[in-house]
């Protein structure tokens, strides 16, 4: 079959898509992924093929707009934010994923939330579209609130928060969907029913969320979609004598999250690590930390693969993102969250509720006294070690690629 995947964002939001796009192949697919143009490299070395979508996306992280939506806030406001900065490239967006479909046809579209085109071009194309979320959220449930809204439960209005999410995007870009719709579709600019994906995939482990009763047998927690093929890498030699030291380090990163601050940043943990009285290695490559402040008891890299850095490291302290959480408890490690916006204090708040590490702070509230005392109690702490070796195991044994695409067999969705 002819399996296009949708998505849109950052690193995390395309990696765990072209783990499920090599599954796919290998099962016999012809599989394209549409993602931004600055990572056509990325897949293409990987043997897939690629579709251009806008680049303007990512740069849209680098603006001054948007690190204020982020610097005000850790929550789902600065996502609303963003989206208002979103729209000019919504447009794009929109004919660049038509245009993709156009040319491969495909017989089986699965697409991120953020790709908006897709479940209107699974209807233009009459072929089935599913939903393939790294984070629930877009699936009622009364069990938790949506990972987007800044509660861990909203009681009665939990399912409510789902479904808000869920449709906010068509919502706030009706006009331009509706419009797109009419003149490159040539459908009727408003669906005559509610668009809805014939079955939706989470990736990321049972183990981390359990699975809600209240969903239907359409949807599916198939575990992370880890990419591998990262095995030939090895520390340079001057990270390994770093990481051969009496103690294990403490990995810092903030994966794609710009840099509001990162001076000031850098500081704040080159301070927290020394009152902690622990080394650091510190992923300075997306822009939130510098890698020119040296210190004796730090080591910078630029990045590395997480499935090959983090069972080096003590204990990992990052942003959230719910690849890094992911990778990071895959490793058994003691997590340390320090959200930035969106879902990421969701993942924080998971941490905190399976005792793998201290609660969460968000970055505009961190100061080094707090993050010496949280590395000090995930490294310190047997009991959180204990509870993040046995969570770590249990991932591990996960195939969730495989999951995935069992999954899709058993709803008839592929043949």
């Amino acid at each position: 079959m002819r399996v296009a995947i949708h998505t849109l964002g950052t690193r995390g939001d395309v990696q765990p898509y072209l783990a499920l796009a090599l599954g796919l192949k290998q099962a016999g697919h012809e599989v394209l992924i549409a993602a931004p143009s600055q990572f056509e490299s990325f897949v293409v070395s990987r043997g897939i093929a690629f579709a251009h979508l806008p680049s303007e996306y990512l740069a849209l992280l680098e603006t001054p707009e948007a690190k204020a939506a982020m610097a005000g806030g850790a929550g789902f406001m600065a996502g609303f934010r963003m989206l208002k900065q979103f729209r000019p490239i919504g447009r794009q967006q929109l004919s660049a994923e038509w245009q993709a479909a156009r040319r491969f046809r495909p017989e089986l579209i699965i697409y991120h939330p953020k790709a908006i085109a897709a479940a209107h071009i699974a209807e233009k194309l009459s072929c089935p579209a599913v939903l393939a979320s790294p984070l629930p959220g877009f699936t009622p449930t009364a069990a938790f609130a949506s990972p987007l809204v800044p509660f861990r439960s909203l009681g009665p209005l939990n399912r409510l928060t789902h479904s808000a999410m869920a449709h906010s995007a068509y919502a706030l870009f009706r006009g331009m969907i509706g419009e797109w719709r009419a003149t490159e579709l040539h459908l009727a600019n408003t669906p005559e029913k509610k668009l809805r994906p014939r079955a939706t995939l989470y990736a990321y482990s049972p183990h981390v969320v359990p699975v809600p009763p209240d969903w239907p047998n359409t949807v599916a927690v198939t575990g992370y979609w880890f990419l591998g093929g990262d095995d030939v890498w090895q520390p340079d030699p001057q990270l390994q004598r770093f990481v051969e030291g009496d103690e294990r380090p403490v990995y810092v990163g903030f994966g794609s999250m710009p840099g509001v601050d990162p001076t000031s940043l850098t500081k704040l943990v080159l301070e927290a690590l020394a009152k902690a009285g622990k080394r650091g290695v510190l992923a300075v490559g997306g822009g939130a930390l510098r890698g020119d402040l040296g210190a004796s008891h730090v080591h910078f890299i630029q990045g590395a693969p997480h499935a090959q850095l983090f069972p080096l490291m003590s204990a990992c302290v990052h942003h959230g993102g719910a690849g890094t959480t992911g990778a990071a408890l895959r490793a058994g490690k003691p997590n340390i969250i320090c959200p930035f916006f969106g879902d990421q204090p969701f993942w924080g708040r998971r941490i905190d509720d399976l005792g793998v590490g201290p609660r969460s702070r968000g970055v505009r509230n961190l100061s080094a006294d707090w993050l010496a005392a949280a590395i000090a109690e995930a490294t310190g702490n047997p009991l959180i070690q204990q509870r993040a070796n046995r969570l770590g195991e249990a991932i591990r044994v996960e195939d969730g690629v495989a999951s995935a695409i069992g999954f899709l067999r058993s709803q008839h969705l592929l043949n």
